[in-house]
């Protein structure tokens, strides 16, 4: 199938002095997959948000075919035929995948026939590109079946046009091949128009036949992928050459271990085991990596070293001593963290920007004295990790969950990282970022491992864990299942294990 299935024109979205999109265009072709790239805050999001109907443009008009379309909230534009996969999953975990699918659905009868539900839509399912267990409940799924289900959630809805957003951040890589390849496969046969928001210059490459590029809320330009190179698409990107921040990684003296965790055990909320019998150790000077599927321990594992979650049995040493996450032992390790979603997990969100870089330090000379908070003291300090570690917008009196996500993770890595930390756990560092800030995250990560911290990193990105890791642990069930080195990585092995399919628990 040939023609445009869908038109954006000169779209603009303010919010208040933002100007969020100033007059971007993008034009979807049936049939094929669409790469939209931007660095954080380019307006991406903000120009889906406009197609699907969560927001209504100032300024432009989409077109579906060859009409223009009023859409003025997402079930007009489920009526129109355009659906969306959002990054984080939306769906019911205590209901089965067959009850997901019917549910999805914008009407419903009053009375449901389950029998004639599951008939219809198990002929249903052999068109599409995955196959998943209707009576499987969703919380006993993988993250990658999850991220199956909710494409396929659309699909069953008859979607001309389909939008996933970081549809792959939490596939193992042949997952995402998988997915990837059997969407393009499906594009071709049907005319679907998929539009995809990535980081991911491998996924354009590999999948998508055209691509726009936005950078701070403008239109820069649309390319056949096909005709336009990797260093021409960061250069649009960022309004420059970028070659990238170099990591330097300094052979290492060996500063003996600074982090063991010997034969953990850790509970979900649930009561059930997440983490059974793990153990492993990082020096400092070093790296090391674990590799994982969502879901498989890692927020319990950082959980239990922040000091946010109880273990039920092992141990854990930092320099040496037995450590239980109290507040006085992170300081005096200089024991820092970085969990996954640090708005949720790290900060206050009505707190302002200078009290949660505060978080540290207000309880010690010179930011207090006496037992009285000196406010000027903690405000000034903000204002140098503001600026050392280009946090935006510059201001330290607005609430932290005010800024955008990015740079959410930027002020508590910041905050993390500005006293020389002896043992450093991060997760998912770089989600969510764009490809300059994640470079620059990197370095910031490889120059504390160079100044002597064990690092322990913590990541669904494989490509980031064999970028900079000395060592590689993949995790599985709440087990690690093998170890490898970067040189030695073979992704494919890699992946194999991180989805339970090869291997025995690996012995530490």
């Amino acid at each position: 199938m040939t023609g445009l299935a869908l038109e954006a024109i000169n779209v603009s979205k303010r919010f208040g002095d933002l100007q969020a999109l100033d007059r971007v265009s993008l034009k979807l072709k049936k049939g094929g997959i669409h790469a939209l790239l931007g660095e954080n805050g380019a307006g991406k999001s903000t120009l889906v948000k406009c197609i699907v109907g969560f927001y209504t443009p100032d300024e432009g008009e989409v077109l579906l075919g060859e009409h223009q379309q009023l859409i003025s909230n997402p079930r007009d534009a489920h009526d129109l035929g355009i659906g969306m996969v959002y990054q984080h999953f939306t769906l019911v975990p205590n209901m089965t995948v067959l009850e997901n699918l019917v549910l999805a659905r914008p009407r419903l009868p009053s009375i449901i026939d389950w029998n004639k539900e599951r008939m219809a839509i198990a002929e249903r399912m052999k068109g599409m590109p995955f196959q998943l267990p209707l009576d499987a409940p969703v919380n006993h799924l993988a993250a990658g079946e999850k991220q199956k289900l909710e494409i396929i959630k659309q699909l069953l809805l008859d979607v001309k046009v389909l939008i996933l957003d970081e549809p792959t951040s939490v596939l193992t890589p042949d997952e995402a091949d998988e997915v990837l390849g059997q969407i393009k496969d499906m594009a071709r046969r049907t005319g679907l128009a998929v539009l995809m928001i990535t980081h991911k210059f491998r996924e354009v490459v590999l999948y998508a036949d055209d691509v726009t590029v936005l950078r701070r809320g403008r239109y820069v330009g649309s390319e056949r992928v096909g005709d336009v190179s990797v260093e021409k698409m960061s250069e649009m990107m960022v309004g420059r050459e970028f070659s990238g921040t170099a990591l330097a990684r300094e052979p290492a003296a060996d500063q003996g271990v600074k982090l063991a965790i010997d034969a953990l055990t850790i509970e979900d909320d649930s009561g059930l085991p997440a983490v059974s019998n793990l153990s492993l150790t990082v020096k400092g000077g070093e790296i090391v990596g674990i590799a994982g599927v969502s879901g498989n321990g890692q927020r319990e594992l950082v959980e239990a070293l922040a000091g946010q979650r109880p273990t039920t049995g092992g141990e854990i040493r930092v320099m040496g001593e037995r450590y239980r996450g109290e507040r006085q032992e992170l300081l005096r390790h200089r024991f820092h963290c970085l969990p996954e979603e640090p708005l949720r997990n790290a900060s206050v969100s009505r707190m302002s920007v200078a009290e949660n870089l505060g978080f540290r330090c207000f309880d010690r000379p010179p930011h207090s004295i006496g037992g009285f908070l000196r406010r000027r003291a903690i405000n000034a300090y903000a204002q140098r990790l503001i600026a050392e570690f280009k946090v935006s917008p510059a201001n330290t009196a607005i609430p932290i969950g005010n800024l955008s996500g990015g740079n959410v993770q930027r002020a508590i890595l910041a905050r993390e990282l500005w006293d020389q930390p002896n043992v450093l756990v991060v997760a998912n560092p770089c989600f969510g970022l764009d490809f300059t800030a994640v470079a620059e995250i990197h370095a910031r990560l490889m120059a504390a491992r160079n100044a002597g911290a064990a690092v322990l990193l913590i990541s669904e990105d494989l490509d980031e864990i064999i970028e900079l890791a000395d060592r590689i642990d993949v995790i599985s069930d709440g087990r690690l299942v093998y170890e490898t080195t970067p040189q030695a990585a073979d992704p494919i092995v890699i992946g194999h294990h991180m989805a339970g399919h090869a291997g025995e628990p690996h012995a530490h």
